[in-house]
C-alpha cells in the first residue's frame, strides 16, 4: 500500500469518517510546536510536513469533501500527552495565507492568533495530527459543542495504511465489546511473565464503554483516527464509602525489565519488583500520585486485520489489550489536570499487551463477569469467537 494520501484519498477519508452534512462547512487541522521545553525531532518534522501537504490537498478537493473551508492551525504544544490546549492558535487558510512548515511556536509571535474557542465555533470538524496527544482536552471541549474531532497523536506514514480499512466492520466488532463491557461488573486479566502467573481483578461497576470504531458523523465527540478499540475506565471510588475494588498485580515491561505494580483501590500503590525502572516508577508514584491511577482498560481490534505496531501508542493501542495510568475524565472518569502537581505533569498514559511491545509478558486470559454474563474473550492474547 501506499504511505501517501492524495487529495482523493483525504477527500474520500473525511466523507468515510466525519459524514459531512450540509451544516459542516469548515474542516481544521490542528498541529503543534517544539519550544524551549520540548525539542523538536524527526517525526514531529515529518508531522508537520505532512499536515501542510493534506491542507493543501483537502483545500483542492474541500467540495469533494463536502466542505467550504480548510484551516491549518498551529499552536505552541501543551507540554505533556493530553494536557489541556492552551488559548490560543495561529490559524491559517489555503490559497489565502502563506502556508509554509512552521517549526518553533516562536514563529506565532508575528502571526494572528485566535481562540480555540472561536476556532471551535467556526470548525465543525477537526483533524488533530499531533506530537503530543490533544485527544482529552478535545473530548472535554467537544462535549455538548458543534464540532467532532478526529485525534491523531504521533501519526507517521508507515500508519496510512490503516486509514484505508474496513471501517464498517471494525466499528461492529467495537460494538460487540461495548455490549460485552457495559454488562461486565469486573474484567478478570490473567498475565504470564517468567516469575509466573499475575492476576489482576477491574472494577467496571457504574461505567459505560465506548466504542471507538473510526466513524464519527455526529458532533460532539473526539476520538483517535486511525480506531479501533473499545475502553472502559474502572470505577475509581468515587462514591462515598464505596471503595473500587481493582486490585491484584500489573506487570509492565519497560525496556528489558519487568516492573510489577501492586494495585488496590484501582491504584498502584507500590512497585513488587527490583531494578533501574521499577526504582524510577516507585519515586513517580510517590511524587504525581494522580498517575498511579488505572485510567483505562482497552480492548483495541486492529491487529486481527493484519497490522503490526509502528512504534507510536496511536496505532499500536489500537492493536490488542491495554492499560493507561494517569488522567481519566476525558474517558469519563474522575482523574483530571487539576489532580496532577502541574499541568506539564497531566498524563494519559498506555501500556500495550501484544508480543512486539513487550515481549517479556503474554495475556493468559480477559474475562468479562457480570449478571448473566460470564464471558472469556481473549485467550493467549487472541480474541475467542465473540465476534462471529
Amino acid at each position: 500500500m501506499t504511505q501517501e494520501l492524495s487529495g482523493q484519498d483525504l477527500a474520500l477519508l473525511v466523507q468515510r469518517v466525519f459524514s459531512p452534512g450540509p451544516r459542516d462547512r469548515a474542516l481544521a487541522i490542528l498541529v503543534d510546536l517544539p519550544d524551549v521545553r520540548l525539542a523538536d525531532n524527526a517525526d514531529w518534522r515529518l508531522r508537520r510536513q505532512l499536515a501542510t501537504r493534506w491542507a493543501r490537498a483537502l483545500d483542492a478537493e474541500k467540495t469533494a469533501a463536502g466542505l467550504q473551508q480548510i484551516t491549518l492551525a498551529w499552536y505552541r504544544n501543551c507540554g505533556s500527552n493530553n494536557a489541556d490546549l492552551p488559548p490560543d492558535c495561529t490559524p491559517l487558510e489555503p490559497g489565502k495565507d502563506r502556508l509554509e512548515v512552521l517549526n518553533s511556536a516562536d514563529e506565532l509571535a508575528d502571526l494572528p492568533a485566535q481562540t480555540f474557542a472561536d476556532l471551535f465555533a467556526s470548525h465543525s470538524i477537526i483533524l488533530a495530527p499531533t506530537e503530543l496527544s490533544a485527544t482529552a482536552p478535545l473530548k472535554v471541549a467537544a462535549r455538548g459543542r458543534a464540532f467532532r474531532a478526529a485525534t491523531m497523536p504521533g501519526f507517521l506514514p508507515s500508519m496510512i495504511p490503516a486509514l484505508k480499512l474496513d471501517y464498517v466492520e471494525i466499528n461492529r466488532r467495537c460494538g460487540i465489546l461495548k455490549e460485552f463491557c457495559d454488562r461486565a461488573e469486573t474484567a478478570q486479566l490473567v498475565l504470564a511473565t517468567s516469575a509466573g502467573q499475575h492476576e489482576l481483578q477491574l472494577d467496571l461497576r457504574y461505567r459505560n464503554a465506548h466504542a471507538s470504531g473510526g466513524l464519527f458523523p455526529e458532533n460532539g465527540v473526539a476520538g483517535n483516527l486511525p480506531s479501533g478499540e473499545t475502553y472502559i475506565v474502572p470505577y475509581e471510588g468515587e462514591r462515598a464509602g464505596e471503595a473500587s475494588r481493582s486490585a491484584g498485580q500489573l506487570p509492565v515491561q519497560l525496556d528489558d525489565e519487568i516492573v510489577l505494580y501492586e494495585i488496590a483501590g484501582n491504584r498502584a500503590v507500590a512497585v513488587l519488583s527490583s531494578g533501574p525502572r521499577s526504582e524510577a516508577e516507585a519515586r513517580y508514584l510517590q511524587d504525581e500520585p494522580a498517575y498511579a491511577n488505572l485510567a483505562e482498560l482497552g480492548l483495541g481490534v486492529l491487529g486481527d486485520f493484519g497490522l503490526k505496531p509502528v512504534g507510536s501508542i496511536l496505532l499500536d493501542e489500537k492493536l490488542g489489550l491495554h492499560i493507561a495510568f494517569g488522567r481519566s475524565d476525558h474517558f469519563g472518569g474522575n482523574v483530571g489536570p487539576a489532580d496532577f502537581s502541574r499541568p506539564e505533569a497531566v498524563i494519559h498514559l498506555d501500556r500495550v499487551y501484544i508480543r512486539e511491545t513487550q515481549p517479556g509478558i503474554r495475556v493468559q486470559e480477559v474475562r468479562l463477569r457480570g449478571p448473566g454474563l460470564d464471558r472469556l474473550i481473549m485467550q493467549d492474547g487472541i480474541y475467542t469467537d465473540i465476534f462471529a
